[in-house]
């Protein structure tokens, strides 16, 4: 059994019933696995929500465990500085994101693997 933390675009692909992630998502917890968001993610949603989604999506959102951006979290926005040294950019809602799952070790479920280089990370491979 795993936890794992949604990407924002997984969670909107499930309330907008794309590349069948319902299924996929369905599929997880019949497992015995656990779903999770975080606050960047409900934010991200909310932002984007029209009015006669709230319920649905209000449903889906309180139905994940929720992960808090705690002080030893936020902390991890280090990992955005070192990566930036590297060369590479990372938005602070990704990093935020990723330092959700590595701080409660969680496996990160997204499509957008660049956004996530941390080597650190655990990621869901999608089965074809």
């Amino acid at each position: 059994m795993a936890t794992y933390l949604l990407d924002t675009t997984v969670i909107i692909d499930a309330l907008n019933e794309k590349k069948d992630r319902r299924r996929m998502l369905r599929e997880l917890v019949l497992q015995g696995n656990v779903l999770a968001c975080c606050p960047i993610n409900v934010a991200e949603v909310y932002a984007g929500m029209r009015p006669k989604e709230e319920r649905t999506t209000t449903d889906l959102l309180r139905s994940l465990q929720y992960c808090p951006i705690t002080f030893d979290v936020a902390e991890l926005g280090r990992i955005k500085r070192e990566h930036s040294r590297k060369g590479t950019k990372l938005s602070v809602t990704d990093t935020l994101i990723a330092a959700v799952a590595m701080h409660y070790h969680l496996i990160l479920i997204t499509d957008n693997v660049k956004d996530f280089p941390m080597k650190e990370l655990s990621l869901f491979a999608r089965p074809n």
